[in-house]
């Protein structure tokens, strides 16, 4: 693990691994280095790689006040750091970060995404209009868990069984200590509305992916997404969920890369 210092000085924590084209992978919601290493070290047997601590998260340091401003100054700095352009790949809610830097031309050749998780109006309910803001007190007052539950029920829409099974892994104490993050990614998320808009100005080749066992509000999001890039394609992995499992998004990935 390598620490640089982004835009405002803030301290980010990354590992580089592999050799050959850069790839910088920006990790989502409750993600750090750690979650994404499994595809990060698949990737290192073709890609030089890039993956770090979003702020706030991990190793990385956070000045306050957090603005998602601050989240596009990192993601340009690694891709600075990896040569001054590179391909990104991202995972759920760091779709919405990478969407971004795309649409400003940032030095993105090609970007591929996992389930950027915005709603089409009418297909689901949307996330309550006080989302954050009752996000923000659970975490104020250090309710990491009710905040957690609260997240996987009202922006992800996880099934009450599903969540109570996550509530009981090996996984829930760790969830805990990545709990503080949620309030950022709710800041880059907004209102979850699909950024069709910046999606158009996108000029590099993008790949969508997403797990055809998802719901298909979340598979058509996908869809959307891809409709509205100039040059997007679209791949629907059988049997996945939103849940990225490494060994199955590698190859698509890499197919898209080296192609």
């Amino acid at each position: 693990m390598t620490t640089t210092r982004s835009t405002d000085g803030t301290a980010i924590d990354f590992t580089r691994s592999g050799t050959g084209p850069a790839v910088v992978i920006t990790g989502g919601a409750l993600n750090d280095q750690a979650a994404m290493a499994p595809l990060a070290d698949l990737l290192a047997t073709r890609f030089t790689v890039y993956n770090y601590d979003r702020r706030g998260r991990g190793a990385s340091g956070n000045t306050e006040p957090y603005q998602v401003e601050r989240e596009l100054e990192d993601l340009r700095h690694m891709i600075e750091l990896a040569g001054g352009s590179a391909y990104v790949f991202a995972n759920c809610s760091g779709g919405a970060i990478a969407i971004e830097g795309a649409a400003r031309g940032f030095p993105v050749t090609k970007l591929a995404m996992y389930e950027p998780p915005f709603i089409i109006e009418g297909q689901r309910r949307k996330v309550e209009d006080r989302y954050r803001e009752r996000l923000g007190r659970m975490l104020d007052e250090g309710r990491r868990g009710e905040a957690i539950r609260y997240f996987m029920s009202e922006a992800v829409e996880m099934p009450p069984e599903t969540i109570a099974r996550v509530g009981s892994s090996p996984a829930w104490e760790w969830l805990e200590g990545m709990a503080p993050s949620l309030r950022y990614d709710a800041e880059v998320m907004g209102d979850y509305r699909l950024p069709l808009g910046r999606m158009a100005r996108i000029t590099c080749p993008v790949l969508v992916m997403d797990g055809a066992a998802s719901p298909d509000w979340a598979r058509n999001t996908v869809q959307s997404l891809v409709d509205a890039a100039p040059r997007a394609q679209r791949e629907s992995l059988d049997g996945q969920d939103h849940n990225l499992n490494a060994d199955v998004v590698f190859p698509v990935l890499e197919k898209f890369l080296v192609s």
